[in-house]
Protein backbone atom coordinates (compact mmCIF):
# COMPACT_ATOMS: atom_id res chain seq x y z
CA UNK A 1 0.00 0.00 0.00
CA UNK A 2 1.73 2.70 -1.05
CA UNK A 3 1.20 6.03 0.20
CA UNK A 4 3.10 9.17 -1.37
CA UNK A 5 3.42 12.54 0.34
CA UNK A 6 0.78 14.71 -0.99
CA UNK A 7 -1.95 11.76 -0.16
CA UNK A 8 -0.17 11.20 3.53
CA UNK A 9 -0.38 15.05 3.92
CA UNK A 10 -4.53 14.97 2.98
CA UNK A 11 -5.43 11.95 4.95
CA UNK A 12 -5.42 14.56 7.68
CA UNK A 13 -8.01 16.79 5.91
CA UNK A 14 -10.33 14.43 6.08
CA UNK A 15 -12.80 13.17 8.77
CA UNK A 16 -10.54 10.38 11.25
CA UNK A 17 -11.78 6.68 10.58
CA UNK A 18 -13.13 6.43 13.82
CA UNK A 19 -13.10 7.69 17.52
CA UNK A 20 -12.24 5.76 20.32
CA UNK A 21 -13.62 6.47 23.44
CA UNK A 22 -11.05 7.34 26.45
CA UNK A 23 -13.45 8.12 29.49
CA UNK A 24 -14.65 11.75 29.25
CA UNK A 25 -12.81 12.68 25.63
CA UNK A 26 -12.74 10.37 22.18
CA UNK A 27 -9.20 10.34 20.52
CA UNK A 28 -9.38 10.23 16.46
CA UNK A 29 -8.09 7.62 15.27
CA UNK A 30 -6.58 6.94 11.80
CA UNK A 31 -5.53 3.62 9.97
CA UNK A 32 -2.61 3.48 7.43
CA UNK A 33 -1.01 0.75 5.63
CA UNK A 34 -0.38 -3.07 5.83
CA UNK A 35 1.57 -5.18 8.31
CA UNK A 36 2.90 -5.18 11.63
CA UNK A 37 1.05 -2.94 14.35
CA UNK A 38 3.01 0.15 15.49
CA UNK A 39 1.17 3.36 17.37
CA UNK A 40 2.14 6.79 17.16
CA UNK A 41 1.70 8.60 19.84
CA UNK A 42 2.77 12.39 19.14
CA UNK A 43 3.59 14.88 21.30
CA UNK A 44 2.65 18.99 22.42
CA UNK A 45 1.59 21.27 20.39
CA UNK A 46 0.42 19.17 17.33
CA UNK A 47 -1.21 16.32 16.90
CA UNK A 48 -0.83 13.15 14.92
CA UNK A 49 -0.33 15.03 11.43
CA UNK A 50 3.17 15.55 12.33
CA UNK A 51 3.88 12.22 11.11
CA UNK A 52 2.39 12.69 8.00
CA UNK A 53 5.76 13.04 6.45
CA UNK A 54 6.97 9.31 7.72
CA UNK A 55 4.08 7.43 6.38
CA UNK A 56 4.87 7.09 2.13
CA UNK A 57 7.82 5.07 3.77
CA UNK A 58 6.72 3.08 6.62
CA UNK A 59 3.04 2.69 4.86
CA UNK A 60 4.62 -0.92 2.88
CA UNK A 61 5.75 -2.26 6.03
CA UNK A 62 3.76 -1.69 8.78
CA UNK A 63 0.55 -0.73 9.88
CA UNK A 64 0.57 2.72 11.27
CA UNK A 65 -2.51 3.52 13.99
CA UNK A 66 -2.42 7.23 14.36
CA UNK A 67 -4.17 9.13 17.16
CA UNK A 68 -5.26 12.91 18.13
CA UNK A 69 -5.05 12.81 22.19
CA UNK A 70 -7.54 14.83 23.60
CA UNK A 71 -7.13 18.25 23.09
CA UNK A 72 -5.53 17.89 20.05
CA UNK A 73 -6.43 17.78 16.45
CA UNK A 74 -10.09 16.08 15.73
CA UNK A 75 -10.04 14.47 18.73
CA UNK A 76 -13.36 15.54 20.45
CA UNK A 77 -13.33 16.88 23.93
CA UNK A 78 -15.19 19.25 26.61
CA UNK A 79 -13.98 21.45 29.59
CA UNK A 80 -14.81 18.22 32.01
CA UNK A 81 -12.03 16.46 29.66
CA UNK A 82 -8.87 15.28 31.35
CA UNK A 83 -6.13 17.27 29.60
CA UNK A 84 -3.16 16.14 31.53
CA UNK A 85 0.25 14.58 31.06
CA UNK A 86 -1.56 11.67 33.62
CA UNK A 87 -4.95 11.87 31.77
CA UNK A 88 -2.78 10.76 27.85
CA UNK A 89 -0.90 8.47 29.59
CA UNK A 90 -4.44 6.69 30.53
CA UNK A 91 -5.69 7.06 27.18
CA UNK A 92 -2.75 5.63 25.40
CA UNK A 93 -3.69 2.33 27.25
CA UNK A 94 -6.94 2.71 26.52
CA UNK A 95 -6.36 2.91 23.27
CA UNK A 96 -4.26 -0.12 22.66
CA UNK A 97 -7.38 -2.18 24.63
CA UNK A 98 -9.68 -0.61 21.96
CA UNK A 99 -8.05 -1.55 19.22
CA UNK A 100 -6.86 -5.02 20.58
CA UNK A 101 -3.00 -4.82 20.10
CA UNK A 102 -1.61 -7.88 21.14
CA UNK A 103 1.90 -7.35 20.00
CA UNK A 104 2.37 -3.20 19.17
CA UNK A 105 5.55 -1.40 18.22
CA UNK A 106 5.15 2.59 19.89
CA UNK A 107 7.06 5.17 17.93
CA UNK A 108 6.76 8.40 20.68
CA UNK A 109 7.82 11.80 19.14
CA UNK A 110 8.56 14.47 22.31
CA UNK A 111 5.79 14.26 24.77
CA UNK A 112 4.68 11.53 23.02
CA UNK A 113 7.68 9.89 24.12
CA UNK A 114 7.21 10.72 27.75
CA UNK A 115 3.58 9.86 27.50
CA UNK A 116 4.22 6.58 25.48
CA UNK A 117 7.01 5.16 27.86
CA UNK A 118 4.82 5.42 30.99
CA UNK A 119 1.95 3.74 29.25
CA UNK A 120 3.60 1.08 28.28
CA UNK A 121 6.71 0.14 30.55
CA UNK A 122 6.16 -3.72 31.25
CA UNK A 123 3.51 -3.87 28.94
CA UNK A 124 3.49 -7.77 27.50
CA UNK A 125 2.09 -6.72 24.72
CA UNK A 126 5.19 -3.88 23.51
CA UNK A 127 6.99 -5.78 20.81
CA UNK A 128 9.51 -2.45 20.21
CA UNK A 129 9.70 1.06 21.13
CA UNK A 130 10.96 3.95 18.73
CA UNK A 131 12.02 6.97 20.84
CA UNK A 132 12.17 10.39 18.40
CA UNK A 133 14.09 13.32 20.57
CA UNK A 134 12.32 13.38 23.27
CA UNK A 135 12.91 13.50 27.22
CA UNK A 136 15.44 11.73 28.33
CA UNK A 137 15.85 10.34 31.94
CA UNK A 138 18.71 11.73 32.25
CA UNK A 139 18.02 15.53 32.80
CA UNK A 140 16.71 18.52 30.66
CA UNK A 141 18.14 21.61 29.03
CA UNK A 142 18.18 24.79 30.48
CA UNK A 143 16.53 25.45 26.47
CA UNK A 144 13.35 23.11 27.76
CA UNK A 145 13.12 24.64 31.49
CA UNK A 146 13.42 28.21 30.16
CA UNK A 147 10.62 27.16 27.51
CA UNK A 148 8.27 25.71 30.11
CA UNK A 149 8.07 28.83 32.32
CA UNK A 150 6.09 30.26 30.37
CA UNK A 151 3.14 28.13 30.71
CA UNK A 152 3.08 29.83 33.96
CA UNK A 153 2.49 33.51 32.29
CA UNK A 154 -1.13 34.56 33.19
CA UNK A 155 -2.86 34.13 29.72
CA UNK A 156 -0.42 32.28 28.52
CA UNK A 157 -3.20 29.89 26.24
CA UNK A 158 -4.23 33.27 24.55
CA UNK A 159 -0.77 34.48 24.17
CA UNK A 160 0.02 31.21 22.43
CA UNK A 161 -2.86 31.78 19.84
CA UNK A 162 -1.20 34.59 19.19
CA UNK A 163 2.26 33.83 18.58
CA UNK A 164 0.80 31.20 16.38
CA UNK A 165 -0.84 33.52 14.24
CA UNK A 166 2.65 35.62 14.03
CA UNK A 167 5.14 33.30 11.70
CA UNK A 168 7.81 36.03 12.12
CA UNK A 169 7.78 35.92 15.60
CA UNK A 170 7.03 32.32 15.90
CA UNK A 171 10.49 31.75 14.20
CA UNK A 172 12.39 33.34 17.47
CA UNK A 173 14.59 31.48 19.07
CA UNK A 174 12.67 32.21 22.05
CA UNK A 175 9.39 30.97 20.84
CA UNK A 176 9.42 27.52 18.51
CA UNK A 177 12.09 28.74 15.81
CA UNK A 178 14.72 26.14 17.39
CA UNK A 179 12.64 23.53 16.84
CA UNK A 180 14.12 22.80 13.04
CA UNK A 181 17.48 23.80 11.60
CA UNK A 182 15.09 25.06 8.03
CA UNK A 183 12.65 27.40 10.02
CA UNK A 184 10.71 27.32 6.57
CA UNK A 185 9.59 24.34 7.94
CA UNK A 186 7.12 26.38 10.46
CA UNK A 187 5.54 27.60 7.57
CA UNK A 188 3.53 25.52 5.07
CA UNK A 189 1.20 22.28 6.63
CA UNK A 190 3.07 22.64 9.71
CA UNK A 191 1.19 25.98 9.70
CA UNK A 192 -1.88 24.87 8.68
CA UNK A 193 -1.95 21.20 11.02
CA UNK A 194 -0.46 22.82 14.09
CA UNK A 195 -0.40 26.55 14.48
CA UNK A 196 -3.65 27.40 12.70
CA UNK A 197 -5.92 25.44 15.20
CA UNK A 198 -4.23 27.39 17.82
CA UNK A 199 -4.65 30.48 16.29
CA UNK A 200 -8.71 30.01 15.26
CA UNK A 201 -9.72 27.67 18.47
CA UNK A 202 -10.04 29.02 21.93
CA UNK A 203 -10.73 25.32 23.13
CA UNK A 204 -7.27 24.27 21.32
CA UNK A 205 -5.62 26.78 23.22
CA UNK A 206 -7.19 26.26 25.89
CA UNK A 207 -6.68 22.65 25.80
CA UNK A 208 -2.51 22.92 24.88
CA UNK A 209 -2.02 25.30 27.95
CA UNK A 210 -3.76 22.53 30.30
CA UNK A 211 -1.80 19.88 29.06
CA UNK A 212 1.36 21.88 29.03
CA UNK A 213 0.69 22.90 32.55
CA UNK A 214 0.30 19.76 33.87
CA UNK A 215 3.80 18.59 33.20
CA UNK A 216 5.93 18.12 36.28
CA UNK A 217 9.53 16.91 36.41
CA UNK A 218 8.47 14.00 38.55
CA UNK A 219 7.52 12.35 35.35
CA UNK A 220 10.49 12.62 34.30
CA UNK A 221 12.42 11.39 37.40
CA UNK A 222 10.47 8.16 36.75
CA UNK A 223 11.87 7.66 33.95
CA UNK A 224 14.78 5.19 34.32
CA UNK A 225 12.82 2.92 36.30
CA UNK A 226 10.74 2.77 33.52
CA UNK A 227 13.13 1.90 31.39
CA UNK A 228 14.81 -0.91 33.12
CA UNK A 229 11.23 -3.07 33.26
CA UNK A 230 11.05 -1.97 29.02
CA UNK A 231 13.14 -5.56 27.80
CA UNK A 232 12.11 -4.99 23.87
CA UNK A 233 14.03 -3.55 21.72
CA UNK A 234 14.58 0.45 21.53
CA UNK A 235 15.77 2.48 19.16
CA UNK A 236 16.44 6.28 19.41
CA UNK A 237 16.64 8.73 16.58
CA UNK A 238 17.40 12.13 17.34
CA UNK A 239 18.05 15.09 15.29
CA UNK A 240 22.28 16.27 15.66
CA UNK A 241 20.91 19.75 16.67
CA UNK A 242 18.04 19.44 18.50
CA UNK A 243 18.00 22.70 21.08
CA UNK A 244 15.55 20.73 23.34
CA UNK A 245 16.61 17.44 24.12
CA UNK A 246 20.54 17.43 23.55
CA UNK A 247 21.54 14.61 21.79
CA UNK A 248 24.64 13.96 24.51
CA UNK A 249 21.68 13.74 26.96
CA UNK A 250 20.50 10.45 24.80
CA UNK A 251 23.42 9.15 24.52
CA UNK A 252 23.64 8.80 28.28
CA UNK A 253 20.07 7.10 28.03
CA UNK A 254 21.10 4.35 26.48
CA UNK A 255 22.40 1.95 29.24
CA UNK A 256 19.50 2.41 30.82
CA UNK A 257 17.53 -0.03 28.10
CA UNK A 258 18.10 -3.40 27.76
CA UNK A 259 18.36 -3.50 24.22
CA UNK A 260 19.09 0.03 22.76
CA UNK A 261 20.57 1.95 19.81
CA UNK A 262 21.20 5.37 19.18
CA UNK A 263 20.53 6.82 15.41
CA UNK A 264 21.52 10.50 14.92
CA UNK A 265 20.40 12.20 12.30
CA UNK A 266 22.33 15.37 10.77
CA UNK A 267 21.24 18.22 9.85
CA UNK A 268 17.69 17.87 12.03
CA UNK A 269 16.66 19.64 15.14
CA UNK A 270 13.71 18.44 17.43
CA UNK A 271 11.44 17.57 15.28
CA UNK A 272 14.07 15.21 12.51
CA UNK A 273 10.95 13.29 11.76
CA UNK A 274 9.59 16.25 9.99
CA UNK A 275 12.86 17.29 8.49
CA UNK A 276 14.72 14.33 7.38
CA UNK A 277 11.72 11.72 7.39
CA UNK A 278 13.01 9.06 4.69
CA UNK A 279 16.10 9.13 7.16
CA UNK A 280 14.14 8.62 10.12
CA UNK A 281 12.23 5.50 8.10
CA UNK A 282 15.01 3.88 7.28
CA UNK A 283 16.62 4.23 11.27
CA UNK A 284 13.06 2.86 12.90
CA UNK A 285 11.93 0.41 10.81
CA UNK A 286 14.24 -2.35 11.34
CA UNK A 287 13.25 -2.11 15.05
CA UNK A 288 9.55 -1.78 14.43
CA UNK A 289 9.69 -4.81 12.05
CA UNK A 290 11.74 -6.95 14.95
Amino acid sequence: MSVDRLAASDEFRKPPHRYIDVGGAEVAYRKVGEGPDVLFVHGWPVNSATFRRLLPFLADHVTCHLIDLPGAGSSRFDSESDLTIEGHIRSVRRVIDALDLRSVSVVGHDSGGLIARHAIAGDPRLRSLALLDTEPSTGVSWKFRSFLLGRHVPGFGNALGWVAGRPRLRRSSLIFGDAFVDRSNLDGDFEEFFFRPLHDSRNHRVAAGRLLKSFHYGLIDELSSLHRRIEVPVVLVWGDEDRFFPVGKAREMLSDFAIAQLIVIPGAGLFAHEERPEEVARAILPTLLT
